[in-house]
């Protein structure tokens, strides 16, 4: 099992990449999986590690989806809440 996390932006990837370092968290750059959809086709994939040690890291920058990738298929466990104030 391992989960997919998914950003707007390769900024945004490459932002929570340094977060997930700095909490020693292992992580690796994937393209996004054909069956995901991203406006920046890079996503991280991380194993070994649980969901909120993973959100706890990317507290500064959250994936818009995470998802739990199970032979091949996603299921979406989290989507990032929109800020809409202004």
């Amino acid at each position: 099992m391992a989960y997919i996390l998914i950003f707007n932006s390769v900024h945004k990837v490459m932002k929570a990449e340094k977060l997930l370092k700095e909490a020693k968290l292992e992580s690796k750059t994937i393209p996004v999986p054909r069956k995901l959809s991203s406006d920046c086709g890079l996503a991280i994939r991380i194993n070994k590690t649980s969901i909120e040690n993973i959100l706890t890291a990317l507290e500064k920058e959250k994936p818009d989806e995470v998802y739990i990738e199970k032979m091949e298929n996603y299921e979406k466990i989290y989507e990032k809440e929109e800020d809409i104030s202004n």
